[in-house]
């Protein structure tokens, strides 16, 4: 597939105890990657930036420590997940000039991994 910094689709991480979230931004970290989940602006800060710790490996299904990232959808799989992207989109779509710009949200990650 592709690196998992320049795939532009949703994507969806997995962990093995069965947990999943929904990614709509991601950043390197020296321990793994950041991740923000969906509405992750209504969430307390520690639930909606994530730190998925581990080496990434594969070029897609990728993993990140045990967890493992996959095109959200693919295949016609998660539509729960599907769904909650949707919603996202149609938040962003109402309120598009209050939302951070890249900069800012690799700013917030620095923050919130700080704490």
């Amino acid at each position: 597939m592709a690196d998992l910094f320049s795939v532009t689709a949703p994507l969806l991480i997995r962990y093995p105890d069965g947990i999943a979230h929904v990614m709509v931004h991601r950043l390197r970290h020296p321990q793994g990657l950041v991740y923000f989940r969906t509405f992750w602006n209504r969430l307390p800060r520690a639930e909606g930036i994530v730190l998925a710790a581990g080496e990434i490996r594969s070029d897609g299904p990728w993993r990140v420590g045990d967890a493992v990232v996959t095109l959200l959808g693919c295949h016609g799989s998660h539509p729960e997940y599907a769904a909650e992207y949707a919603d996202w989109q149609f938040h962003l779509a109402q309120c598009p000039d209050d939302y951070p710009e890249s900069g800012q949200l690799a700013v917030l990650a620095r923050e919130q991994l700080q704490d």
